[in-house]
């Protein structure tokens, strides 16, 4: 992605160090915001979606850790690069395991900072639309160890919604749905963005036959069926977002 493109969230008590960072990345040409505290971080996530945040880890009321699962909840593709000056084996390890995509000591070294935020911006980023929010956070995980960008929704709304932010390089589909089927959703992400790959997805194999036909029919690049053999479906995802790429 070109840096024009990219919107990062510095969120840092310390104001010198929001301030040197948030003139280097502007200068650079990234879109930047700043907040000074985890509760005013946390109102600007809610308003406008970030491809990076860069999270402090030790700040007064709510810490970088808590900030950052908070953002997980409302914007799974957010990207994390917490940064801390108390950095030790178990912090690392607790950011890691709740989501953060790497740990880096203060004080920054920039140029690798600088290194890190352009390839978490670059990252594919993917879209699981399903109501079933263990295997959302399932494939979350999934996806994140190999590094693709993972947005969630959970019903069709949400993914209207997801879909009006940002244009995505795969998009998988549950074809049961709250309230309708993924059949409409499939259709929006065409409307939205043609180029987007899609694969629709369902635990419902023959009551779904007919649905999915019709949606492969209308140009879906692929099917996957619940219980996933996981290996076969993540070589899907990375062999169609590689397409589009292309």
């Amino acid at each position: 992605m070109s840096p024009e493109d990219v919107s990062i969230l510095i969120v840092d008590d310390e104001v010198d160090t929001c301030r040197n960072l948030s003139d280097i990345l502007t200068d650079l040409g990234y879109q930047v915001d700043v907040a000074h505290d985890g509760a005013f971080g946390l109102e600007m996530v809610r308003r406008k979606t970030y491809d990076v945040a860069l999270l402090d880890l030790k700040m007064p009321g709510m810490d970088g850790l808590t900030l950052y699962r908070r953002i997980k909840e409302l914007r799974a593709g957010t990207v994390a690069i917490i940064l801390t000056a108390y950095a030790s084996s178990e912090t690392a390890t607790e950011a890691l395991d709740a989501g953060a995509w790497q740990v880096l000591s203060k004080p920054v070294d920039i140029p690798y900072l600088m290194r890190q935020v352009d390839t978490a911006a670059d990252q594919p980023l993917v879209m699981i639309v399903d109501d079933d929010h263990d295997l959302c956070e399932n494939m979350w995980q999934l996806l994140r160890e190999r590094e693709f960008r993972v947005c969630v929704a959970h019903d069709e709304q949400e993914a209207k919604q997801r879909l009006a932010d940002r244009d995505y390089k795969v998009v998988l589909i549950d074809m049961k749905l709250p309230g309708g089927d993924g059949r409409t959703v499939f259709r929006t992400v065409r409307e939205a963005d043609p180029d987007a790959r899609t694969v629709v997805i369902t635990g419902y194999r023959s009551e779904m036959d007919q649905l999915i036909q019709q949606v492969v029919s209308e140009g879906a690049d692929d099917v996957c069926y619940k219980p996933f053999d996981v290996t076969h479906l993540l070589e899907t995802v990375q062999r169609l977002a590689a397409t589009r790429e292309h």
